[in-house]
Parts: structure tokens; sequence; C-alpha cells
């Protein structure tokens, strides 16, 4: 990514109210508490936590590596997977799904066998990718189309496609019928209604550059936006107004709100996970900066363990970190 002088002064500055608000607040203890050597070549993107099974799905350039988070041990690979960028999971089909990016496709796979069952064509270059219960099919964001498509995993088919207007990265849905897109050329959030399949609102993010990571919190109805020039935007999920701006580290790739904690976390490409916590439903304190490594842009939640997961190269290694307390 490349930064205009303009965005490099409005980071510095960022970079001073992130200082003064970790100055002013007690630290959460928030550190990185074990990583694992995993090795293997090629970039990557996102993390899936898998809670039934304990495991970690990353995706991996040209396939999916499975790591069991007890032992931190490759289990499996999921292969021909190329230019993969995410996974969805579909626990109660016991079904996982890929966005294969290069190859405008998605493969379903077995969550008991870990092997590749069939596979659907997209829309072009599918990204972010989630499991919508409301609607019960998955689906990628594809960045080059500007569109959603659905997949029925069942039959293992596209059933619709719905139009955006602007480029989609990450997606959330509020299992009721609403699913919110980061549009990242257009520094906005789509509201998708899953019933008539088109958009019915689409808000400005105030002070973003290129929204990627976005995570919900559904008691509030509160939508976390991550920007990459250092700010995390806080919007009402129902109105769209912008509640907060809330200074985080450079190049956010990915966002995740822990209820129970009431805690937001980014994961930024500069080597940092920004801690942030909800004071109430429209108060936030960026409190702790945790270092981990360049690159570590993206970010798994363990919700039961509060603790998350993100990955980088160490040395040139390969390496998965846990951050927890």
């Amino acid at each position: 990514m490349q930064f205009s002088i303009l965005k490099v002064i409005a980071s510095v500055a960022v970079g001073a109210l992130a200082g003064a608000a970790v100055h002013a607040q007690q630290q959460t203890g928030f550190h990185i508490t074990r990583s694992f050597n995993l090795g293997g070549d090629g970039s990557w993107d996102y993390l899936r936590f898998d809670p039934a099974a304990n495991r970690l799905f990353i995706a991996r350039s040209t396939r999916v590596m499975v790591v069991d988070l007890a032992s931190g041990r490759l289990v499996a690979e999921i292969p021909d997977t190329v230019g993969v960028h995410g996974v969805a999971l579909v626990p109660e089909l016991k079904r996982g799904v890929t966005s294969n990016g290069k190859a405008d496709t998605a493969s379903i796979f077995s969550l008991d066998t870990l092997k590749v069952v069939g596979s659907v064509s997209t829309g072009e270059k599918p990204d972010g990718i989630l499991w919508d219960p409301f609607s019960k099919t998955v689906l990628t964001m594809n960045g080059l189309a500007n569109s959603i498509s659905m997949l029925d995993v069942e039959a293992a088919k596209r059933v619709a496609t719905i139009a955006l207007s602007g480029r989609p990265e990450a997606a959330v849905a509020d299992a009721k019928g609403k699913v919110f897109v980061n549009l990242e050329d257009k520094a906005q959030i789509a509201e998708v209604d899953m019933v008539t399949l088109s958009v019915l609102h689409t808000w400005d993010l105030a002070g973003c550059t290129e929204p990627t990571g976005l995570a919900i919190d559904l008691r509030s109805a509160r939508l976390f936006s991550g920007c990459h020039n250092g700010i995390l935007v806080v919007i009402d999920a129902i109105s769209g107004r912008n509640i907060q701006k809330v200074p985080i580290g450079l190049g956010v790739d990915a966002v995740a709100f822990d209820p129970a904690i009431q805690t937001v976390f980014t994961s930024n490409k500069e080597g940092t996970i920004s801690v942030v916590r909800q004071l109430d439903a429209n108060t936030y304190r960026n409190l702790e900066t945790v270092q981990t490594l360049p690159g570590a842009k993206t970010m798994a939640l363990d919700p039961t363990r509060h603790v998350v997961y993100t990955v980088a190269n160490r040395e040139g290694q390969f390496v998965l970190l846990e951050v927890g307390q």
C-alpha cells in the first residue's frame, strides 16, 4: 500500500492520539502467550476459528492450512484453492467453503475429513466470505465484480447474485436478514437485505481510508469498521450514524468483537494488535497496543478463551501467534 503525504500526516496525528489514549489508561495485560512455527511458502489472508474442533483455518495462497490449537500442530492442508482469501464454516452441514480469488470459485470441503467434496463458480475475485444463517447460504464478496454471490452449499450451486456499488471486502451478518459489507474503494458500508436481495442503504465512513476488517456487536447493534489509515469507525447498524472514530494501528485487515469482555480487537499490518474497550454502546477507548510482527494483518478470535490468533513471517519462518491475558 502506498501512502500519500496527506495520509502520512494524518497517520502521525492518529498515532499521537493513540499514544495519549494508551498512556491515560490502565494496561489490559494482553500479550503473546504462545507461538508456533508452521513453515511453508506463500502469502496469507483471512483466518477462521473452528470452535467445535478447536482448530484454525489459515488461507495460504494455494491451499488452506488446518492447525490444531491445542498442540499448535499442522494437521492437514486443503489443496487447489488458488488465490484463497478465506474460509466460511457451515456447522449444521459439517462443511467448510473457501473463496478462491484467482480461480473465481469456492471449494466445498468436509469438516470431518477435510477433503474437498465440491466446487461452485462465483463472481470475479471472491475475497471475504461468510455463512449467513438467515438465508442459509454462504456469501462471497467478489472484489472485481462488485457483487455478492449466494451459494447453496448442500446443492453445491450459486443461487443468486447481489450487485453492489463498490468493491466489497469483509462482511458480517446479523442473523435477522441483514448483511453489512465494507466497500473498500468507496469508504462506505452497504446494508444488504437478504429478503429482497438488494442494497437498502449505503453509509459513508467519515475520515476512513480503505475499510477492510468488519465486526458486529449484535446486542448493541454496532458495527466496527477498520480503516487502513489507523482509524476504527463505530457505526449504528440501524441508522448508519457514525458514532465514534477510535485511533488504532496502521494497515488493519481484520476486526473482531468479544462481547463477553466488551472488547474490540484489530490486527494491523504494521505489527500490532489494538485493544479497544467498549465502555458503553456509544463510547470506546483504545486501551493497549500489543506488539506482534510486521505483516500480521489478519486475525481470528476465540470468544470462549478470549484470545486472538494472528500469523506472519519471523526471520523467514511462518509462525502462528496467540495473544491473550
